[in-house]
Parts: C-alpha cells; structure tokens; sequence
C-alpha cells in the first residue's frame, strides 16, 4: 500500500466524522438507538493512523470495534486491507465483503452488506484504472443500493429513510475512491441525494428496546478460532450477534438482556479483557425524542463543556476537536472521561489538536446543505485557529452568508452555555437575526471560573515553566483562571478547596440576587461525586430558581489543567 492509498483512507474516515451526527439521526435498524454514526466513527478511527503498518491498523480494527455497524464495518476493512495496488482492488473488495458476511450471525440484505456486495459486483463488472473513469459508474450503482434499502428492510420503510449504515459506506467509498483516482476530487452531495429518506417520518414509532449493547474482547485459553457451534450458543443469549477473532481473542458485540449470564458463558472462554456496555432502553428512548425546531441551527465547538447527549437534547451541532492519549487517538467527545484522567494521573502523554481543515471544512458544507442557515458560536479565537479557518471558507464557499458565526471570545463553560442558553432561545425566537442577538448579549454577560488542583499539568503542556509550576505547587497555590477573548487569564490564587469554593460563591453573589433565575454550570473532571454533594448543593441552597446544571469540564480544557479541577459558569436571564 502506497502513501496515497492511506491518504484515501484517511479522507474516507473524516467524512463518515463531518456526517455522523445524520447517521445517528436516522439509525432505526436494527435497534433505533441512534449509535450508527458514533460507532461507525470510533471503529474506523484507526484508518487515520499515523502508523502506517497493516497489521497494527488490522489490529486495532480489532479492538476499536463498537456495535453492530462498526463491527460489520471493521471486518470489511480487515479483508480490505489486502490491498497493493489497483490491480488488487476488486479482489481486496471481495475478500472484505466475504469476511463481513461471515461476521454476523443473522446477516441481512438492505444494510451496509449490501453495499459491499454492490461494490463487489460492480468492480468485477468494470474495467479498473488508474485514471478514475470508471468511478462515476461505481458509485451511480452505490447510490441505487443505498436507496433501495428503504424498500428491503420494512422498518426502514415504515421510517422513511435509507439504513444508515449503508449509507455510511456510501460516504465513506465517495470519499476514498476519488480521493485514490482523481486529481481534484469533488464529493457527492449527500443531502440532495437522499433527501427524500434523511429524516425519520413523524408518525413512525419505534419499538421500545430494554438490555444493553455490549462490545467485549476475551483472551481464549486456546488459540484456536471458536467453532460455529460456539457461537451459535452465544447468539442464543440476546440478538444482533458480530464476531471475529484475532491474535487467540475474540471480539463480540450482542444486545443482550442478561449481562451476567453473557460474562459468564465468556468467562468459560477465556479471560475478558475489554468490556463496554451501553443502555438500550435509554438509547431508544433518547432516539424517539425526535428532533427540536429552531428559528436557526446552532453550531458550536466540543470545546465548550457540553456532552454529546446534551447537545442532542438541545439540537445542537458540535464540531469536535481530538484527543491523542498514549496510542489512542479519538474526538473528544468519544474518549472516555475515567480513563483520560486515570491515563494523567499515570503519567501518560496527553495531547489536544483540531480537525484537519478539510473536515472543517466539509463540516461548514454539510451546515449549509443540512439546515440553510445556522449559527456557529466559535470557540475563541485566542485559544484555536478554528475562526480563522471558517472565516477562510466563508470567503470562498458562502456568498450568500448561510453559515453566521460568531467569535464568542470563550471555551469550556463559558462556551458551552453560551450555546445552550442561545439554543433554547431558538426554539422560541421568531427569527435567526433575534437568535444572533440574543448569543451576541450571552457573550459580553457571561463568566467562567476555573480552580485547578494542581499546575503540574499546565507545565507539561508548556503553559506554564515546570520550576514554576514546582515551587507553586510546593507552596500549595491554586490558581484560578477565567477564559477571556484575549486567552486564558490567571485572576487569582487560592490555597484550598475551601478558598476555591469561597471565591466562586463571592463571585455568584456579586452577579444574582437569591430570588434571580440565571443559568449555571458547574463543571467536574474526575470529581463528579464532591462537585455535586458539595459545589452543587451549596449553589442550589444559595439560589434556589437558577437553571442548574453539573457538566463534565470539556476534555480540551481538562487535557491542560488536569484532574482534581472543577468550574463554573453562569449567564443572567
């Protein structure tokens, strides 16, 4: 595999990240759980590696690997991944479809399966070289399938969309084949394709789900590979069985209603080693929610302390920024929080760093296409490029000015309800110009404090000297710093928790009376259990008619000041 054949990879992964969040939307099969984005993503991550070694990409396939879609997926790629050069390519895609097939226990046409076989077919029916001529042609018959989806799975149908993780598929080998053959690639305008079927119908209702999703890796006590008997077995303890295995270990992913029965009977296996569960019934319920009509779409940076199910409750588009944890790279918004602090505390190299432009970038698209006009409240110039970098693609890419953004000056907390308080005006606000002045008022009348523990971690990142940080932390001195247009601002030093709590409640004080209704967010890193028996109750007891709410600090922020830290935020009615 030459350069170009990773960078292919690469481009196809980032656009299945700038479409994710639509693939959620429409995720009804074969649980509507709204998780095939997410997990799409989070498989395929480790097709953007830097390491560009076959075996440790195939290797962490394996291990990445999350629900029924990803698993699907990461089998395909594993055969894939045979590739050498075009003359290969058909058979690489053969060898990929034949080891998704064989993944699933109860395999389905009118998935993402179907599109591999589309793709299989149609390779083999085409005359392949290295000038791309034949790509047009390819993805015409990709596209068919993808729609005719709707018409093979009846669920999809009575839903009115296309399978979602097909059409991930399709996003994904747009991307990859014109970026492999094509000089200057252009990809296919998603939302005016399939704009009939990205939207679940109103009167459809899904099925209520109870269990939990799991995904767990067990070390076998042999190495040889399961029999069919075996798994036959463990398809009888829930549904929507994948497996494979790899290196004496066997990855599985089922939808089980009997945890402990499904550990028990993998524990007869071997000893397991990776265990990751998610709540069906919440998942289910959270997808029926169904979507928030806005005078415009609000748009922000993950930066901002907001989770991705919050932004989902609040109809808000977050564009993320990634997190690089030892070997483990990911968005922010998809790292475990436990795991990132634990992995500090251990010593181990933590770094940040944004999207690529060209993910931006098509994420800017793919706002416009989606929604007309939306409003991205952008992290503060001060602390990312990301304003410039949309302000770049407005000047070539939005004449019309369909995407407003504002440079709100802010991150963290500050941001983060800075965009909550402004969608919830949306929802009521009679036009996109009131919606721009209401987050224009949020951003000069919010404030944001943040009580760092320890100045150990602002050193290792360079923002601070390691002697200085020694002698503060010698000296047990506490900095407290508030983001501010010009960048972060150290405005005061505190010796304990108890001062740090003190100057929070001062600063409270000062902006609200007891009987005012403003909004607050306080913000925890691994300290969710103290922030909210004792930060919280107190905030709550001092005003009792504020919009409360206890949000984990965003990881972008929490990466440089460490464990231990905490915030809060808070904006007027």
């Amino acid at each position: 595999m030459n350069d170009d054949f990773y960078h292919a990879l690469q481009v196809g992964t980032e656009r299945i990240s700038v479409w994710a969040d639509l693939l959620d939307r429409i995720n009804v099969f074969p649980v509507a759980d709204g998780d095939t984005g997410r997990n799409l993503l989070v498989s395929l991550l480790p097709l953007k590696s830097p390491v560009r070694d076959r075996s440790a990409i195939v290797e962490k396939l394996f291990v990445s690997a999350r629900g029924n879609s990803g698993n699907i997926a990461a089998q395909f790629f594993t055969g894939f991944l045979s590739y050498e050069n075009s003359g290969q390519f058909a058979q690489a895609v053969e060898t990929g479809t034949q080891r998704a097939w064989h993944a699933i226990a109860d395999p389905r046409p009118g998935t993402m399966l179907s599109i591999f076989d589309e793709l299989n077919h149609a390779l083999k029916e085409s005359r392949i070289d290295d000038r791309g001529t034949w790509i047009p042609g390819i993805l015409k018959r990709l596209q068919a399938a993808v729609s005719q989806t709707t018409q093979t799975l009846p669920v999809l149908k009575n839903a009115h969309v296309v399978d979602s993780g097909a059409l991930g598929m399709f996003i994904f080998f747009d991307a990859f084949l014109n970026t492999l053959y094509t000089k200057d690639p252009q990809f296919a305008p998603v939302h005016d394709l399939f704009r009939e079927y990205l939207t679940v119908q109103e009167t459809w209702s899904g099925s209520g789900e109870s269990g939990a999703c799991i995904d767990a890796v067990v070390q076998l006590n042999k190495r040889e590979q399961k029999s069919a008997q075996s798994i036959e077995e463990l398809s009888a303890l829930g549904a929507s069985l994948v497996s494979q295995t790899y290196g004496g270990r066997i990855k599985i992913h089922i939808h089980t209603r009997d945890q402990s029965a499904l550990r028990n009977a993998l524990s007869h296996e071997g000893s397991i080693i990776q265990w990751a569960s998610d709540d069906l019934e919440a998942q289910t319920k959270a997808f029926s929610a169904g979507r928030i009509s806005q005078a415009i779409h609000i748009v922000t940076d993950a930066a901002g302390s907001i989770t991705r199910d919050h932004a989902k409750q609040l109809g808000i588009t977050l564009l993320e920024s990634y997190i690089t944890m030892g070997t483990k790279d990911a968005p922010e918004t998809y790292i475990d929080r436990a795991e990132l602090y634990q992995a500090m505390r251990e010593g181990i190299k933590v770094t940040t760093s944004q999207a690529s432009t060209f993910e931006r970038h098509q994420h800017y698209e793919k706002l416009v296409s989606l929604y007309g006009t939306a409003l991205y409240l952008c992290v503060g110039s001060a602390f990312t490029g990301n304003y410039r970098v949309v302000m770049d693609w407005k000047k070539d890419h939005d004449p019309e000015d369909r995407l407003k953004v504002i440079d709100t000056g802010a991150a963290s907390g500050r941001l983060g309800i800075i965009a909550a308080a402004s969608s919830q005006y949306a929802v009521t606000a009679s036009s996109g110009k009131d919606v721009l002045d209401f987050a224009a008022r949020a951003v000069s009348s919010s404030e944001e404090y943040i009580f760092l523990d320890t100045l150990h971690f602002l050193a290792a990142g360079g923002r601070l000297s390691k002697t200085s940080a020694v002698f503060g932390d010698m000296l047990r001195m506490k900095p407290v710093v508030s983001p501010l247009p010009e960048g972060a601002k150290k405005v005061a030093v505190v010796r304990n928790k108890k001062d740090q709590i003190a100057f929070a409640m001062e600063k409270l004080g000062k902006a609200f009376h007891a009987e005012d209704h403003p909004l607050i967010m306080i913000e925890y890193t691994d300290n969710k259990e103290w922030v909210e028996s004792d930060i919280a109750a107190m905030v709550h007891g001092r005003f009792p008619h504020a919009e409360l709410a206890v949000q984990p600090l965003s990881l972008t922020t929490g990466v440089h000041t460490g464990p231990g830290t905490w915030g809060i935020a808070f904006l007027p009615r």
